[in-house]
């Protein structure tokens, strides 16, 4: 008989591989992950088209902070799959911290445009055009985002992924964004509240300097 050998949660026993539980958490968290990223292509696009088109800065945000996190999702699901090819611990790890640096400065960027074109819709008085579109977007992600998130943490605790753990935690950012803009522009279609839509942008940005300072934030264990 063979002797038994472990890789990568893999149990190779006389040549035959032996799915383990924590195969099975990274089938699940690279489902969860993928579905994320699928989403936020999706999510980004239409949130874009349909803010440019009804020129909401809430909606305009909200899609560049869908490009922020699929950018995050996509690092992460190239790492989970090194992973699973056997690639080097470290050198996975050494990526990762680098884009998540990459990810951090660019929501300081989302926040600082947040802020200056909020303020400004505010100080001019500009009245957003109303976007069904946008709004049943946001409706979407609400319900659709804790679930993925609370996925994602579950199988982030059970692999040990710091990094998973963080994309989760963007994807309930992404949740509480869409909070904002179905405020925002639900008030505005409601009852024509023109400031609501640029009050709901500035809401977005104490989540996006969060999210920028865990992105690069390095690990205290280390």
């Amino acid at each position: 008989m063979l002797p038994v050998h472990t890789t990568r949660g893999r149990i190779l026993a006389n040549g035959v591989a032996v799915v383990t539980e924590r195969d099975r958490w990274l089938r699940r968290a690279l489902l969860l992950v993928k579905l994320t990223v699928g989403y936020n292509a999706v999510e980004a696009a239409v949130a874009l088209v349909a803010g440019l088109g009804a020129h909401s800065i809430a909606l305009v945000g909200f899609g560049f902070d869908s490009v922020i996190e699929l950018a995050a999702g996509l690092a992460v699901l190239l790492r989970m799959r090194a992973e699973v090819a056997g690639g080097a611990h470290d050198t996975v790890e050494r990526a990762e911290r680098r884009v998540r640096r990459f990810v951090g400065w660019t929501f300081v960027l989302l926040a600082g445009y947040v802020t200056l074109e909020a303020g400004l819709g505010l100080w001019r008085h500009d009245v957003p055009g109303e976007s069904a579109l946008g709004l049943a977007l946001a409706l979407v992600s609400l319900l659709a985002m804790p679930l993925l998130a609370w996925g994602k943490a579950r199988a982030a605790g059970a692999l040990g992924s710091r990094a998973l753990a963080a994309e989760a935690r963007e994807t309930l950012a992404c949740a509480y964004l869409s909070g904002c803009l179905v405020l925002g522009l639900g008030l505005h279609a409601a009852v024509g509240w023109w400031w609501a839509d640029p009050v709901a942008a500035l809401a977005m940005v104490p989540w996006l300097l969060h999210e920028a300072r865990e992105a690069m934030e390095d690990d205290p264990c280390r």
